[in-house]
Formats: structure tokens, sequence, C-alpha cells
């Protein structure tokens, strides 16, 4: 099986706004070492989170915080989640309304994970890893507790889909060609 090549993140131009952004950034977070910088960045990813859940509150109501409205349906405070991200755990404020019709789309209910760990997981199942083994990684590396039903639930989910690409019908002729180099062979499939 051929390896896949991560995905390289391409930043997008640098701007004005971007690069007023990187230099205030020291002087508000104190950045001395690349955990400090991690740090920032947890901070500043909860707090679009959080901004991006009351705008869509205000979307979805159809008016802005502490305006007055007509409306049956209204703010009903907010409730404390705490979500796991590739920087580590934070806590978010999401916002309720009073008919309990919000359904945030930036993070859905009862998704606590926005770290694709999923991803990870299956990665490591498929290097044969047992359920115990990667629940025992996933703590180790992220430093929270990923159960093993948890492990298997993910597993299980994914199966059906790998058994599918086990099964898929194989093309009668796969081309190969050889290039010699140094009195070695570089196979190559088309």
């Amino acid at each position: 099986m051929a390896n896949r090549k991560k995905e390289v993140y391409k930043p997008k131009p640098m701007t004005e706004g971007k690069r007023n952004l990187i230099q205030g950034l020291p002087q508000e977070y104190d950045i001395q070492s690349a955990d400090d910088i991690q740090d920032a960045l947890k901070d500043l990813l909860s707090g679009t989170i959080q901004d991006l859940l009351e705008t869509e509150m205000d979307n979805h109501l159809g008016y802005d915080r502490y305006e007055r409205s007509g409306e049956p349906n209204y703010r009903n405070g907010t409730k404390s989640k705490t979500v796991r991200t590739k920087y580590g755990e934070f806590e978010v404020d999401v916002p309720q309304d009073r008919q309990s019709s919000f359904e945030p789309q930036v993070l859905p209910k009862r998704q606590k994970d926005i770290s694709s760990i999923d991803d990870k997981i299956i990665a490591m199942y498929a290097k044969e890893m047992t359920t115990r083994q990667i629940s025992e990684m996933i703590e180790d590396i992220y430093g929270f507790e990923v159960s093993e039903g948890m492990v298997s639930d993910i597993t299980d989910k994914i199966l059906p889909r790998i058994e599918e690409w086990q099964n898929r019908p194989l093309s009668s002729v796969y081309p190969i060609v050889c290039i010699p180099f140094l009195s070695a062979c570089l196979f190559s499939v088309f």
C-alpha cells in the first residue's frame, strides 16, 4: 500500500491585519517559548469559537444580544463545555435558547473533540495496535483519556469502508516500469 503524503497547510497571503496581530502577540501573551505560543493559539481559538457561537445564536434568534424582541424564543444563558483540540483542552460557554432549538454548526451538540482524533485512532488501528495500546498512546500524547470502548466504536464505524476498499474490483492490467539506477530497479505502478 502506498503512503499518502500528508497535506501541508499553505498559508494565505500576509495582510496588514495579520501582520499587526502577529506583532501584538508577544506583548499580549508574554511569549517566551513554543509552549507559550501553543497557549496563545488555544486562547485565540477558544475566543474565536465563542464569538462564532454568539453570532450563530444572533442569526438563530434574528436579533443581537441585549436587544428586545417580541419573539417567544430568547436567550437563556450559557452552558459550559470542555472542548478538546490539538492544542489541548479549553472551556467554551455555549449560548442556550429558551426553546432549546439552537443547533450550533461551529461546535455541534454532543461534540467535544475537534482535533480529528478519529483519524489518528484509525491510523494506529491500521498499524495493528490493540485498542488498549491506542487508548494508552492517546493519553500519553494528548493528555486526555480515551476509553478502549470509544476506540472500538471509532474503528467499528470505519470498518465497513475499509472492507469495501479491500473488496473493490481490481484492474486486470497494471503496467510496471523498471528504471535501472545504480544497480537497483525502481518500480512504478501506474
